[in-house]
């Protein structure tokens, strides 16, 4: 962070939302990083990392403020027809930002997870998210899920197979299927 974003961050004025006015969940879709970028003459990259920075600035107003979880729709599977560079900056930017902020989030108590299909990730990138899931496994404060590489197709086709598997395991039979069975896969 600059010097100019701490100090504005410093001179900024504390929010003082009643706990019960407070939502349990709040989901951003982060889109707009480009357009911000060029806006002012700079390249689509600077709005990503700029994104990153203030990504922590909400995540650290919403763990002080008690909100159970914040959701961030950072990659969807459409995304993937961006440009290679683009692509491989933000790639980077994920395992540096996951790198960076884990100590981070486990002195802040947060829990941590991503939704999305992991597989198409880099592997390192996947271990990282595996890692710091794990550290942050009991820790009791805001949940902290980004959504990387997901797609509501991908999560329709994902939650009837995890259903099919429950079903030929055992686990459920057919008559079990149902609406609410389906949105809690």
């Amino acid at each position: 962070m600059n010097s100019s974003q701490s100090d504005s961050r410093q001179s900024a004025p504390t929010l003082s939302v009643p706990a019960d006015s407070r939502p349990r969940h709040i989901a951003m879709i982060m889109d707009g990083n480009g357009r911000w970028a060029r806006a002012r003459g700079l390249e689509r990259i600077e709005g990503h990392r700029q994104g990153a920075a203030t990504v922590r600035l909400i995540s650290e107003e919403c763990g002080r403020l008690g909100i159970d979880q914040l959701t961030l729709y950072c990659l969807s599977s459409e995304n993937w027809k961006r440009p290679r560079e683009e692509l491989d900056f933000l790639m980077r930017l994920l395992s540096v930002y996951l790198e960076q902020e884990q100590e981070r989030l486990i002195k802040n108590n947060f829990r941590f997870s991503v939704i999305g299909e992991r597989e198409n990730l880099p592997k390192p990138i996947q271990d990282q998210i595996s890692l710091t899931e794990k550290k942050c496994a009991s820790h009791t404060g805001t949940r902290l899920c980004l959504a990387i590489n997901y797609g509501s197709r991908m999560e329709i086709v994902s939650a009837a197979k995890r259903l099919i598997e429950e079903v030929v395991s055992g686990e459920l039979t057919i008559d079990d299927v149902d609406q609410d069975t389906f949105s809690n896969r």
